[in-house]
């Protein structure tokens, strides 16, 4: 929450680049005055903004996520921002469990060189669970991210990327990036204690209003920056997914592999000569890719092959070599959260010109043009339906996949950091004019 100085305070501070001496000591009784009267915090905050104005040093951001150590679209979000503003502020990434500066290159081609990396455990999570989900958090038990809140009073501009809405901010200027509103407001809700809600979609901005029940702020799409050399002659018969190995199962990968088989029983020409790759990250130990393994070897289906946690080098020859894209997240689903919130992979498919067959609802409404470029499906019999079309069809591939590429230059990571620097610097500006 953002420190309002008052024309006294901004006058004394602005003395103290004339008369440091004199002024620093009215400066110091105005300080011990906001403590009294607001508490430590805001006398802290205070410094800091004076520090920021008098450009004593960076202004400093920090960036949280309690999934950062896993790959993901949402992640990605977040850390593209610290790439983009890291040259004129000082970042620091927190995270829950260990990662590092050379994973982030290795997974999104990011270098956040410029940046720190603080981990910090949560004792909660670290005993009991070995998975961090703060929907398991209620009024029976004390929050356990009040050790991250705490850390959130340490910077200028605090940044949760979480969709963590059990983080209090105490920063002088703080945001919420929604990728969507999982849970209502009941236990330890702070969402509407930041300064600014940033959303990724119009379909997530929708869902604010219906379960947070306030207007979000900013809508910056997420940045998608997988644009590889395009050959046509590299193509071939593939059909590529990639999406985060959920243990809950909502990226449908199961789902995609019995479509396959059931389309290889169909038309065994198809086995001959194409092949599902399920690429995606995933934690250790997870039993719904090990359910899905299982199942492909007890159907001896050679034409199926699962790609885990690969080099974002790796990712792009996939897409750089594969000719359609399926994306079934939402599919059969009734919990609006468990439907895609937007879709980057999706756009990172169209931007190698890759035709994509998705699930017709959520953010990939914003994405695929049904029929232009692309196709929107509501079930396995119209994904099946609608690739059949593509296979027997060369001829809609050439065409879909070259609109499949014009669209996706309207989520492109130039556009992103475009409109990112623009919203932080006009924010930084406010934040020093004192």
């Amino acid at each position: 929450m953002e420190i309002n100085i008052n024309d006294k305070q901004r006058e004394i501070i602005k003395n103290i680049i004339n008369n440091p001496s004199k002024e620093l000591t009215e400066f110091k009784k105005e300080i011990y005055e906001i403590a009294e009267k607001s508490g430590i915090q805001k006398a802290f905050n205070a410094i800091l903004r004076t520090e920021a104005a008098l450009k004593i040093r960076k202004p400093s951001i920090a960036i949280y996520d309690h999934t950062f150590h896993i790959i993901g679209g949402g992640q990605k979000y977040g850390l593209t921002i610290a790439n983009a503003l890291q040259k004129d502020f000082d970042i620091t990434l927190i995270s829950n469990r260990e990662i590092s500066i050379q994973n982030i290159l290795k997974w999104y081609n990011l270098d956040l060189s410029n940046c720190k990396i603080k981990i910090i455990k949560i004792p909660f999570f670290e005993k009991s669970l070995s998975h961090i989900d703060p929907g398991m958090i209620s009024k029976r038990v004390e929050n356990p991210f009040h050790i991250i809140s705490k850390e959130t009073g340490n910077y200028d501009i605090f940044i949760n990327n979480s969709m963590n809405e059990m983080v209090y901010p105490l920063s002088n200027i703080s945001m919420i990036i929604c990728h969507f509103p999982e849970r209502r407001p009941t236990s330890y809700f702070y969402a509407d204690k930041y300064s600014y809600v940033i959303f990724n979609s119009k379909y997530t901005a929708e869902w604010i209003k219906k379960k947070w029940k306030f207007q979000p702020n900013k809508h910056i799409y997420p940045p998608v920056d997988m644009e590889t050399s395009f050959d046509k002659t590299d193509k071939e018969n593939i059909i590529l997914s990639v999406a985060r190995f959920e243990i809950s199962g909502s990226k449908k990968q199961m789902e995609m592999v019995r479509a396959f088989i059931k389309l290889n029983k169909r038309y065994p020409e198809i086995s001959k000569s194409w092949k599902l790759i399920l690429a995606g990250g995933s934690q250790k130990d997870n039993q719904y890719l090990q359910k899905i393994q299982d199942f492909i070897k007890s159907k001896k289906t050679t034409n199926i092959e699962i790609k885990i946690n690969i080099s974002v080098n790796e990712l792009k020859s996939l897409y750089n070599k594969s000719k359609f894209f399926w994306h079934l997240c939402g599919l059969d689903q009734t919990d609006p959260s468990l439907i895609e919130h937007f879709g980057m992979t999706i756009v990172e498919a169209m931007q190698n010109r890759l035709v994509p067959i998705v699930f017709d609802g959520g953010g990939q409404r914003e994405i695929v043009d049904h029929g232009i470029s692309g196709f929107r499906v509501k079930s396995i019999s119209e994904l099946i339906t609608y690739s059949i079309k593509l296979i027997t069809n060369q001829d809609i591939i050439k065409d879909m996949s070259i609109n499949s590429y014009k669209k996706s230059k309207l989520f492109t990571r130039e556009a992103f950091d475009i409109k990112v620097k623009s919203f932080f610097y006009k924010i930084l500006e406010d934040y020093i004019s004192i």
